[in-house]
């Protein structure tokens, strides 16, 4: 077997130890005679696989039990409608933009109701975190969102927005499970799974059962983006992404293992100290982030000259290294170091730019 190093943003790395659970029982699930992808949504079997997800997930984040967790099909792009439909009750909504995510999120609420842009780091192409401890946020506001880690940019809000009492939403596609969380402190938590937690195709939102109580903010939402439908029905509403949702539970059980998102957290600081040492004392590559708005998933670079970049690019792939070329809107490279990426991996990659460095600096 000749696995890469994989550093691609999403779909990311996955635990090898997850990847040969799902090879083993491809053919037959615990006796079942069946793949997963085979089996019946409505099977006792599939019902113990879904229950037993979200069960494990709420132990991982210590989600209250006055929040439901939905698992539900299609990419976190579509929760940027999916958020005003089900939130937007006045009309109104405050967003704080810190990527192009945040901005297409921004931009689809427009649709639906008055989306007020209260912070924006775009003066600066992206690479920091505002100012969010007094935001001029509207008093009717229904709820104020964020990307919470901008997996293109490589940033993380450092603390939460001061949201002066309005609910926070906020897309963690990119930071899912990297690091404890306290679930209170927001009204809606969602994200794609594909970065850290599992196979494109199944979205998870974490939101706060009083608001969803009385429906959607729209009649016209679509039933498959009412989320008081969906959590009513144990997110079996429909016929779910059941072979995604299967592989998330094994990812949780994976983090379960290796000690939870304290011991998560622990791992993905020791990963991005290695990268980010080495690029604050390197003569040739440079973070595009400084300070305190650091990812810990997403790690953007530069060597400030194009064809030099292009160069890195080509060579590294050749070494074994895969997906560090940065954004198409960026340039440059980016080393997404999730939860799954291991630390030799993060080392090598330090290895091969020293060499690099060397021989073209």
């Amino acid at each position: 077997m000749n696995r890469v190093y994989n550093f691609s943003a999403g779909p990311a790395v996955l635990p090898e130890e997850v990847l040969k659970e799902c090879a083993d029982e491809m053919f037959d699930y615990k006796g079942s005679g069946m793949s997963v992808m085979e089996m019946s949504h409505r099977s006792k079997v599939y019902d113990e696989i879904i229950k037993d997800a979200e069960k494990d997930l709420r132990d991982l984040m210590n989600i209250p039990d006055n929040y439901k967790v939905i698992f539900l099909q299609g990419g976190a792009s579509l929760l940027f409608a999916g958020v005003p439909m089900n939130l937007m009750k006045n009309g109104k909504a405050a967003y704080i933009i810190t990527g192009q995510w945040a901005k297409k999120a921004y931009q689809e609420a427009q649709m639906y109701g008055e989306a007020v842009a209260v912070a924006s780091s775009a003066d600066k192409t992206f690479s920091y975190i505002p100012d969010c401890s007094d935001l001029d946020i509207p008093e009717d506001a229904d709820y104020v969102y964020i990307c919470e880690n901008n997996t293109i940019y490589g940033t993380k809000f450092p603390e939460l927005p001061n949201t002066k009492g309005k609910i926070l939403v906020a897309d963690v596609s990119s930071c899912f499970l990297s690091e404890p969380v306290d679930v209170t402190k927001y009204g809606v938590i969602y994200g794609g799974v594909q970065k850290n937690i599992g196979p494109s195709g199944v979205q998870i939102v974490i939101v706060r059962e009083d608001l969803i109580a009385d429906g959607p903010a729209f009649k016209q939402t679509p039933t498959m983006m009412n989320w008081k439908i969906q959590a009513d029905n144990g997110s079996l509403y429909n016929t779910p992404p059941c072979y995604g949702i299967y592989v998330c539970g094994k990812v949780f059980k994976w983090i379960k293992k290796m000690g939870g998102l304290e011991a998560m957290k622990k791992h993905n600081e020791k990963k991005a100290a290695i990268l980010y040492n080495f690029l604050d004392q390197s003569k040739l590559f440079k973070a595009t982030v400084q300070g305190k708005d650091r990812s810990l998933m997403n790690v953007p670079f530069i060597t400030g000259n194009e064809e030099l970049d292009a160069k890195f690019v080509k060579e590294s792939k050749a070494a074994g290294f895969e997906n560090l070329k940065g954004h198409r809107t960026v340039g440059g490279m980016r080393a997404s170091i999730y939860n799954a990426m291991p630390i030799e991996g993060v080392e090598k990659l330090v290895e091969f730019m020293k060499k690099f460095e060397a021989e073209n600096a």
